[in-house]
């Protein structure tokens, strides 16, 4: 697929024949760099501290998949080891992508993703609300009790865009083809497709975390 060229409608084929893998023969397989993962050839610069393995978590708000995702990453979550450091990367395979960055990274700087994160994801699956441009985003963070005019004197602001264009390089730096996908390290890369789903991805990100961690 042309990365270039994602929507929501390839989202939907990838990540239909992403789910309906049967887990058993899943299990039953061996790991395949190129198949199930793919090692990068060139490492990608990592914000996790000294000593701690960065996990990046790449998804689009308006994904039906990322949204399915949320509760599996949620539980996985719960259980990170104290050397991973995980963060989220909102994608932008076009320009109309990137209202959503900016979102997520203005809702990041004001300390609310913890409280919003999940609801923006509410608001367009749920709702069935579009969230998609700047004044649609302001009626949905003053309806959820967030100060309007700071919010977007952040989202515009150049701290927002710088951030929005350093996660559009890292996806490229990764080569992310569809979310919701995965980082580890700077070095390794899956997503459901590749892993045949994302219960999968997760035992997948495991693994190569354990191979991050013992240096291979």
């Amino acid at each position: 697929m042309n990365r270039r060229e994602f929507s929501a409608a390839t989202a939907i084929v990838l990540g239909a024949a992403a789910l309906g893998v049967p887990q058993l023969a899943l299990a039953q397989r061996k790991l395949q760099e190129g198949k199930d993962f793919r090692a990068l050839g060139n490492r990608v610069p990592v914000e996790a501290p000294a000593g701690k393995i960065e996990v990046v978590e790449f998804f689009w708000y308006a994904c039906p998949h990322c949204n399915a995702f949320e509760p599996q990453l949620n539980a996985w979550l719960k259980k990170l080891p104290p050397d991973v450091s995980f963060r989220r990367v909102p994608v932008a395979f076009r320009d109309d992508f990137v209202p959503q960055q900016r979102l997520y990274y203005t809702l990041e700087a004001m300390g609310k993703v913890e409280d919003l994160h999940s609801k923006v994801f509410h608001e367009i699956h749920v709702n069935k609300q579009p969230t998609n441009r700047e004044d649609l985003i302001l009626a949905f963070v003053e309806k959820n009790g967030v100060d309007k005019a700071k919010f977007q004197e952040l989202y515009n602001s150049f701290a927002i865009s710088n951030k929005a264009r350093r996660a559009r390089q890292l996806q490229d730096q990764y080569e992310v083809d569809g979310v919701p996908a995965l980082g580890i390290a700077g070095q390794y890369y899956t997503d459901g497709t590749m892993a045949g789903n994302m219960d999968r991805a997760l035992q997948i990100v495991d693994y190569l975390v354990a191979q991050a961690r013992t240096g291979k």
